[in-house]
């Protein structure tokens, strides 16, 4: 047997047990793997269903353009069914998502343009403002909006909450999932809740998203709003996909517990889940006191790791953030392991004369260049040797006239892998800003120091 095309592929996702991140959860805890999805999301479900329900309506014509705010993952669904379909695509998306959906989206032909996350909705600059004024210029275009497109959760009403009833033959008690349309939510939670009105539906919110007071208060507080990093879940405002009367309640994860989690299922579970999936497994581990040892619990893994390479999957980034501290070597631990050295610099203004006589009385061979105590460039042993060969009379010049760029500065939290990949014949050390806020050096020689003492 074969498909007559990719989209029919779509569905009938993996239910599978996991074993060593839930050992402290008594009940069972099943993960809905919605990676093995052909656009590896749980997106291309209602991607799908909003482009057919469109045509249904006469409101996507053929040859037509779809505009649409996307993260990537619906972005993925639309541009594959477009492809199948013959339309073309337009995506605005924010700053915040990773380098590697734009690029995936891209990959698939579509056009992706990048707005800034720190805006209000209404913004004229937003994700939002941008896709719906392209729909008002592009001509035979139409916008999914999947906030508040409800096909978004017909989708998950009609196949995401019956395969689940299926899979786990009726005996699901609970139902985990981060909001974000909250499209799949509130299409499972009510298909769910219609086969068995006791089963509980838990949603995953982040801190600086409006969802969870909202809930519990019937109040939007825009004060509860302010940028944070987990991607896929929590809103600054309220989708008409999110019903409010399916979910029972909202539990708030912190970026770094989301962050740590997702790279844990990988790790404990061998899945190789997104971050919304960090955020789940985290936010059912602080609610795991609600839970018995007969309860059957479902969590959905919507998305696929590879998304998150340059983010919650790199310890560089998750040390940047002071997510991670671990044993491995950094710089603040470097110079914790050597003596103290006081760096010295060179204001841009001195002499090359001067700069000569500093290294020459204190042996180094190189002197990083100030402004007004601003860090600006470097000059080295090398570097005046070469100008004063050619030009002689330079020696009264100051040093800005043959200074070369700056060292470049490393976070505290930089590892040493990255700051010796960084050391090369061009670049003899870095910089780094201690917690007095005093420039320190590092050059290969305290890299070695560190590592064998």
């Amino acid at each position: 047997m074969w498909y007559n095309n990719i989209l029919e592929t779509i569905g009938n996702t993996p239910l599978v047990k996991l074993n060593n991140i839930t050992k402290e959860i008594s009940a069972t805890v099943l993960a809905k793997v919605e990676t093995t999805n052909p656009g590896n999301s749980i997106k291309d479900r209602m991607a799908v269903k909003m482009i057919e329900d469109a045509e249904k309506r006469g409101v996507l014509k053929p040859g037509g353009t779809i505009i649409e705010g996307t993260s990537g993952n619906t972005g993925m669904g639309l541009a594959m069914a477009a492809i199948i379909k013959g339309y073309k695509c337009i995506f605005t998306t924010t700053d915040k998502q990773s380098k590697e959906k734009v690029d995936a989206l891209r990959a698939f032909g579509a056009e992706v343009i990048v707005c800034p996350t720190n805006v209000d909705p209404e913004d004229p600059r937003s994700y939002y403002s941008v896709s719906s004024r392209l729909e008002r210029e592009v001509p035979n275009s139409w916008k999914p909006n999947q906030y508040d497109n409800l096909a978004n959760t017909q989708a998950h009403y009609e196949q995401t909450g019956p395969e689940i009833w299926e899979q786990t033959e009726g005996k699901i008690t609970h139902l985990v999932v981060g909001v974000g349309t909250g499209g799949t939510i509130s299409g499972a939670g009510k298909y769910l809740k219609e086969k068995n009105p006791n089963i509980k539906v838990w949603g995953i919110d982040t801190y600086g998203s409006v969802f969870k007071k909202y809930k519990e208060t019937g109040i939007l507080d825009k004060d509860e709003i302010y940028p944070y990093i987990t991607e896929g879940i929590g809103e600054d405002f309220l989708p008409q996909n999110v019903n409010f009367d399916v979910i029972d309640l909202f539990e708030k994860v912190t970026d770094k517990d989301a962050a740590l989690m997702t790279r844990d299922i990988a790790r404990k579970e061998g899945i190789f889940a997104g971050n919304s999936a960090g955020s789940a497994i985290a936010g059912l581990l602080q609610l795991k006191d609600k839970l018995k040892p007969e309860d059957v619990v479902v969590v959905i893994f919507h998305d696929h790791g590879s998304r998150y390479m340059g983010k919650m999957y790199n310890e560089d980034w998750l040390r940047e953030r002071g997510f991670l501290k671990d044993e491995k070597l950094t710089a603040r631990s470097i110079l914790a392991k050597r003596s103290n050295q006081e760096v010295v610099t060179l204001d841009c203004e001195k002499t090359i004369i001067e700069a000569i006589n500093i290294m020459k009385t204190l042996s180094i061979s190189q002197l990083p260049v100030t402004q007004q105590g601003m860090v600006i460039g470097k000059v080295t042993e090398s570097n005046v040797l070469d100008s004063l060969l050619e030009n002689p009379s330079l020696k009264s010049s100051p040093v800005k006239e043959i200074m070369t760029a700056s060292l470049p500065f490393v976070d505290l939290n930089t590892s040493i892998d990255k700051i010796s990949s960084m050391i090369n014949k061009d670049v003899s050390a870095v910089l780094v800003e201690d917690e007095q806020g005093k420039i320190e050096i590092i050059t290969q020689y305290d890299i070695i120091e560190a590592i064998s003492g």
